[in-house]
């Protein structure tokens, strides 16, 4: 006899959705969003695996860390969906492959949703509705709230629904090892764009001088035979665009000497032994707290 297909019906899939504006509710510094995307997936969760240690189980498989922009993560979670439902049929999906498709998905989708939501959609809808208040019309506020919300909302619904499709596509054929392929690819794209991050988001100065080299006259600014009130800060400037020095010395810092050999590497080298530590089970929190801790006395000793 066959056993009975668990399917996410269309209602369910609409709960998750819903659930998902929460994604963000116990943001933490560990996990970040992993609060919120578990309990976007309990409506489905419960449907797919009634009993309770399956569920358990489940849960736990989904607390782990995640974080991208809160709307991005709707596709993600509809791939996650078709997963998490073929799983629950007896198809040969692990854990790690799940885990795989979020994380190589949340890289490249987080750097698309900023621009697109807060630099784009939300800042048009803003002007449009603010244009409309300063004159005094009520309607202003109350059409920016309804457009808003519609765009987003519409958003929300259809990527997940692009991605639950998606996703039964891509775990139908795992014969072929497709889904191993697509998870791999994903995975490297987002280490890929997050790799390329690095020099961007992590940011380490050391102030330590090398060396002091007095400037020869001429080469910097003369403060003492600057005309006086706005003249002289004219005269200041423009020769500051002439490449004059502020001070009559040239000071060299360690950051400068790195800087010529590789811009960014005290950063990439902090990375690298963060994702040290994390392999070796270290808590984020003990991480943080640890830079922390090490930024400070690292200013106090004139090292940063």
């Amino acid at each position: 006899m066959t056993e009975k297909k668990v399917t996410l019906s269309k209602r369910d899939r609409w709960y998750v959705m819903w659930h998902s504006q929460l994604l963000q509710g116990s943001w933490n510094y560990e996990r970040m969003e992993n609060g919120g995307w578990a309990y976007s997936m309990i409506p489905a969760l419960r449907k797919l695996y009634p009993n309770k240690e399956d569920m358990a189980a489940a849960l736990q498989r989904h607390l782990v860390f995640f974080n991208t922009q809160p709307y991005l993560a709707s596709p993600i979670i509809g791939v996650t969906l078709a997963l998490e439902e073929d799983k629950a049929n007896g198809v040969e999906v692990d854990d790690e492959a799940i885990q795989g498709v979020k994380v190589g998905m949340m890289g490249p989708l987080a750097g698309v949703g900023d621009p697109v939501f807060w630099y784009t959609v939300r800042p048009i809808l803003g002007a449009l509705g603010a244009s409309m208040a300063i004159n005094g019309n009520i309607l202003g506020p109350i059409l920016f709230f309804i457009l808003w919300n519609l765009i987003r909302i519409a958003f929300l619904w259809y990527t997940q629904e692009l991605g639950y499709k998606a996703g039964a596509a891509i775990s139908s054929d795992l014969s072929s090892g497709l889904l191993k392929k697509v998870t791999r690819g994903a995975a490297m794209m987002g280490m890929f764009v997050l790799g390329a991050l690095i020099e961007r988001w992590v940011r380490i100065t050391f102030t330590l001088k090398v060396s002091e080299v007095p400037i020869q006259k001429g080469g910097y600014i003369d403060w003492n035979k600057l005309p006086s009130g706005a003249a002289g800060i004219k005269e200041a400037l423009t020769q500051q665009a002439d490449g004059r020095s502020l001070t009559n010395t040239k000071v060299t810092t360690l950051q400068d000497n790195l800087n010529m050999l590789v811009p960014g590497l005290a950063g990439l080298l902090l990375t690298f032994l963060c994702m040290w530590l994390l392999k070796k089970k270290v808590s984020p929190i003990v991480i943080i707290l640890g830079i922390f801790v090490v930024g400070i006395l690292f200013h106090v000793w004139g090292l940063m």
